[in-house]
């Protein structure tokens, strides 16, 4: 149980620590009360592995949380002294090592200052009455990378087995933590029966899982995943760990490789964190026409998870409907148009061939007609020359005569 022993050498290094002594007694009953608290809450005899997962979290922010305060006894802090901590939390004057602002400052004000640990210090009143106005950061900012950046991440990570916890990491979306303990026996190599094409599934059983995710097993998506996996699984045993490393390792790895290629998280170009795969995951596939209700299963998420909406609303999903509505409705009078207009050049078609055969037929009439005209013509001048012979023969005969 690695993250039992991860936090037991935590929390006695912190509590050994240089901690005054009012905060030693403090943290010491805060974290025998988040034990039991744990313990009855999931049913358990004994702590399993998620919970010593939740009580790590804690000693992180303990630590954090006694740096602002400068080691003050928790029980002697005044108005001020939470004020101007929460201010510079606000403010952005409180800084990550990386000189970054705290991002997840809604598991600071609603697990730290709004809950047991101030609770206990007996600050609620005065922690409610200067935390007033916020509402704990419901809303953290959207953060993802491209395909085509976290390609560019694995050509920068150097051995195969790490390439392989990225590759996973972006395909099925999981916690880190969740997938460096996953054995051989986890995971199932089997062939799509619509694609034809080789696949594995991958458990992600209950005791490896954070206490907020779903049980489930989900099929890798890329090419990439199933060769990796091919090339490391062939050596081991069903009971065997594939990754050899801890979270501490593979947070450098990662960092390195980030490093090298300069990538940055849209939109605001923060540093790249294993996190942010897991959020790039889901956005890869909204964009790829999966479902909310898909893309929140595929993340553990429970259906009525509001979780992914930020996403889906800074990818404008689902926006594209009603321009898409509009463009058919636009293409259906076209094509209204063009057939009225169609129809009319039939008509004209048949008018103009309708006065063509008219034309035709006038013009066979007037060849007739001059025929009939040249006949007549001929005749009278014929009759004309006779007419003519006639009164000369005439003439003559008088001539004679006299």
């Amino acid at each position: 149980m690695k993250f039992k022993e991860r936090y037991i050498r935590t929390k006695n290094n912190l509590l050994t620590g240089d901690l005054c002594k009012e905060n030693k007694e403090l943290f010491t009953k805060f974290f025998d009360w988040q034990e039991l608290k744990l313990k009855r809450t999931n049913g358990l005899a004994q702590l399993d592995d998620p919970c010593y997962n939740t009580l790590c979290c804690y000693i992180s922010r303990f630590k954090n949380v006694n740096l602002w305060f400068n080691n003050k006894p928790w029980i002697h802090l005044t108005k001020e002294d939470i004020k101007k901590v929460y201010d510079d939390l606000e403010d952005g004057k409180i800084k990550t090592k990386r000189g970054e602002r705290f991002g997840d400052l809604k598991s600071y004000y609603g697990k730290m200052f709004r809950s047991k640990p101030f609770e206990m210090a007996g600050k609620s009143e005065i922690v409610k009455e200067v935390m007033e106005f916020t509402r704990c950061h419901n809303k953290e900012d959207v953060r993802f990378i491209e395909e085509e950046t976290f390609r560019k991440i694995i050509d920068a990570v150097l051995r195969l087995d790490q390439k392989l916890l990225c590759w996973i990491a972006f395909d099925i979306g999981e916690n880190v933590n969740t997938i460096i303990r996953l054995k051989k026996s986890d995971v199932f190599r089997q062939i799509n029966p619509n694609t034809k094409e080789p696949e594995y599934m991958v458990n992600l059983p209950k005791d490896k899982l954070k206490r907020t995710r779903l049980t489930r097993s989900e099929i890798t998506n890329f090419k990439e995943t199933t060769e990796l996996f091919d090339l490391i699984l062939k050596d081991l045993k069903d009971d065997e760990q594939i990754f050899k490393f801890e979270y501490a390792q593979s947070k450098k790895f990662l960092n390195r490789a980030v490093g090298i290629v300069k990538a940055k998280c849209i939109p605001k170009g923060q540093n790249v964190t294993w996190k942010d795969l897991r959020s790039s995951m889901a956005c890869h596939l909204l964009k790829n026409h999966w479902t909310t209700d898909e893309v929140n299963a595929r993340l553990g998420h429970k259906p009525s998870s509001k979780e992914i909406d930020k996403y889906c609303n800074f990818l404008a999903i689902g926006r594209h409907e009603p321009k898409k509505k509009m463009y058919y409705n636009n293409l259906q009078k076209v094509e209204d148009d063009l057939e009225e207009t169609k129809q009319n050049l039939k008509l004209t078609g048949e008018r103009m061939r309708k006065q063509s055969d008219d034309i035709l037929g006038l013009k066979v009439d007037n060849i007739e007609l001059k025929k009939q005209l040249m006949n007549m013509t001929t005749g009278y001048k014929e009759s004309l020359i006779q007419m003519k012979k006639f009164i000369f023969m005439q003439q003559e005969m008088h001539a004679i005569k006299n």
